[in-house]
């Protein structure tokens, strides 16, 4: 069933879907991830793309709820970045082709909320 977006502001950033799938970086057209839709209840991702432009991704949904901080880190599976608590795919970033980014999301499942900084 499809999630219905409260909140979704796209900087200098294009998805492939509505909320979710691949992220491209607007100004260079390059692939800088993607973003799994189905176990994510928000983000907010600031980055700088390997070609200079900044960019931003933040969504939430309508029945987003309130995440709960947690010090863990992300696992990486893969090139997936996954919840610490049950191993489920957030967001694959490719640090070859980001020059740097912050990025806060929140486990559908769990409520935790992860931060990561490269």
């Amino acid at each position: 069933m499809a999630r219905v977006v409260r909140n979704k502001s796209l900087e200098n950033t294009r998805l492939a879907t509505n909320y979710g799938g691949w992220m491209y970086c607007d100004q260079c057209n390059e692939n800088i991830g993607y973003l799994c839709y189905a176990t994510y209840d928000c983000i907010d991702l600031k980055y700088i793309c390997n070609c200079g432009s900044k960019g931003q991704v933040q969504i939430d949904f309508v029945d987003s709820k309130t995440g709960v901080s947690c010090c863990d880190e992300m696992l990486l599976r893969k090139n997936r970045l996954c919840c610490s608590k049950n191993e489920e795919p957030l967001i694959t970033l490719l640090d070859k082709k980001l020059e740097h980014y912050e990025v806060n999301i929140t486990c559908k499942s769990c409520g935790n909320i992860y931060k990561k900084i490269k």
